[in-house]
């Protein structure tokens, strides 16, 4: 008889504990800032361009710092990178906070934008790898679901109460020091747990052990499909980076209405990782994931289309709900078919063509966006996600008969 499905079994381990609440303050904390400082520099630049710009100065640490980050998670301590990271994350508030106060130039802004992106770069192969020293293996698929649900809670929590903050504060400093306050917290509950001894990396320092990672996602097909996939959905069909513009120019509303727009995708998906938390395992987690990506492409479309917040909101919805059915899948195959040794470098990179791919989708919706339209750019990047899921079906077929996760095993990399 098959063992009943327990929804909170990642829950019931102490460190795990802390690592979620520790990793949805710091994203709480990192949406508020990221949220204030989108409006704070289209406010005083009016430049489509320039939020494209903040994009791609958060991705370049990212694209130079993620694989030596990746390495160091596989030989340093986790728990001492992902501190680090967060004590990055609030020099980052502090000097935001600073430029706001004494009215400083809007360059130095991108200045501590790139601090951010040395943060992230540092914390998500630590924060990441840390997962699997925490919970039994049995139960990491449900510890990636209730990661991916935590995360959705800040990203919904955040810019709602970025929002807040920009429509009652005089100073948009006050947003600034409260992330500082988070991140300190963080960093308290980071120091306190107890997990178990990763070992480590057995190579040598080499070149090819910089690039063990790389050349295990190249070869792990199952993986680097579903890697590609998202990476190409998201750097054509991002529209969250165009918000503030959308807000102002076409919706034209408050900024706690702009808030409410930036939290939609991210209600979306915690309403989704809640249902997947919630379900038996997915029998066909390779069609699931194609689909998602379709729907997260035809969503993208029709927020463009609209003139309608609540038409609007409702299709933001539903990209974030989408868009949570490929994290849950995708990170749960990392974490499956990786082994402990690797898990540093290879969520490096991971987070080079997913998590980057948001700050660099920003710089090329910035972009597009100059060249063709704010609403031209995200319709655009809509039908590009579908383009792009038709050639990973006819490019990648045994993707679409991926047999259900929690079966595979890290000997399946080939």
């Amino acid at each position: 008889m098959q063992d009943a499905h327990d929804p909170y079994a990642a829950l019931r381990h102490r460190d795990y504990g802390l690592l979620l609440f520790s990793n949805v303050l710091a994203s709480l904390s990192a949406e508020i800032q990221f949220t204030v400082v989108e409006w704070e520099i289209f406010q005083r630049t009016n430049s489509y361009e320039m939020l494209g710009y903040g994009g791609l100065a958060q991705f370049l640490p990212l694209l130079l710092l993620a694989l030596p980050a990746g390495q160091a998670a596989d030989r340093f301590s986790r728990k001492y990178l992902l501190i680090a990271a967060h004590a990055a994350m609030a020099l980052t508030s502090l000097g935001l906070a600073l430029v706001s106060i004494y009215d400083g130039p809007v360059y130095m802004m991108f200045v501590f934008l790139v601090l951010a992106g040395v943060s992230r770069a540092l914390g998500m192969p630590a924060r990441s790898s840390l997962i699997p020293l925490v919970v039994p293996a049995e139960a990491l698929g449900n510890a990636v679901t209730w990661s991916s649900s935590g995360w959705q809670v800040a990203l919904v929590a955040g810019p709602a109460l970025g929002g807040v903050f920009l429509a009652l504060a005089d100073q948009t400093a006050i947003a600034y020091f409260t992330t500082v306050a988070g991140l300190l917290v963080c960093i308290g509950l980071v120091a306190t747990m107890r997990p178990r001894d990763a070992g480590v990396a057995s190579e040598t320092r080499s070149l090819g052990s910089f690039l063990a990672g790389l050349r295990f996602v190249w070869r792990t097909e199952l993986l680097f499909a579903a890697i590609t996939l998202d990476l190409f959905a998201v750097l054509l069909g991002g529209s969250t980076s165009l918000l503030p513009a959308f807000a102002t120019e076409i919706l034209r509303v408050d900024k706690i209405a702009f808030g409410w727009l930036r939290a939609a995708p991210a209600i979306g998906a915690f309403v989704m990782a809640m249902y997947l938390a919630h379900r038996s395992p997915l029998a066909r987690p390779g069609r699931a994931l194609l689909w998602s990506v379709a729907g997260f492409g035809m969503a993208t479309i029709l927020f463009g289309l609209s003139d309608n917040f609540y038409f609007s909101f409702a299709m933001l919805f539903l990209v974030g709900a989408f868009d949570n059915i490929s994290v849950v899948i995708r990170g749960t195959l990392m974490q499956v078919l990786t082994p402990n040794d690797m898990r540093g470098r290879v969520a490096a990179v991971n987070s080079v063509f997913i998590s980057s791919t948001n700050q660099l989708g920003a710089f090329e919706s910035g972009i597009a966006a100059e060249w063709l339209t704010l609403v031209g750019s995200v319709v655009a990047g809509g039908y590009g996600t579908l383009l792009v899921v038709v050639l990973s079906v006819l490019y990648w077929p045994k993707l679409r008969h991926l047999e259900p996760l929690h079966t595979l095993k890290n000997d399946e990399a080939g």
